[in-house]
């Protein structure tokens, strides 16, 4: 049965539906910077100093080590904008939860009031129809 909710209640489903997706997005994104992170770590451990050698090789391996530095601070920062997005994500979904179900109850409420006016309207009918069928046999 419909009522003049039902349009708001798909929209507000959309909605919903929209927001667990985004929310999705930003766990994968989210869990994406945690493993480039942990890939820069390991990296990072990978690279050994020179020993012994020319100055131009502790040179370069001082220029990887800071290049694999700036990686690690780049991914912290994603790490940092992703949980972000997630936690706004969250909120988001959160709304639109109350809102769906705000409007869905509404719905709810709207459909028993119809179906209340239907009963009475038939048992009023129901009970012209006894009253005509007992007048018409008293006759």
């Amino acid at each position: 049965m419909k009522s003049r909710f039902t349009p708001l209640v798909k929209i507000k489903k959309n909605s919903m539906q929209s927001s667990e997706r985004f929310l999705q997005r930003a766990n994968n994104n989210l869990n994406s910077a945690i493993s480039a992170l942990e890939l820069s770590y390991n990296s990072l451990k990978d690279l050994g100093s020179p020993q012994k050698g020319a100055m131009r090789e502790m040179l370069a391996t001082r220029a990887l080590l800071d290049s694999q530095r700036e990686i690690i601070n780049h991914n912290k920062e994603w790490i940092a904008f992703a949980k972000n997005q997630v936690t706004q994500a969250k909120e988001q979904l959160k709304i639109d939860m109350i809102e769906y179900e705000k409007f869905k109850y509404l719905e709810l409420q709207e459909i028993k009031a119809e179906l209340k006016k239907m009963n009475a309207k038939e048992a009023k009918d129901l009970d012209e129809i006894a009253l005509m069928t007992y007048i018409g046999k008293a006759r």
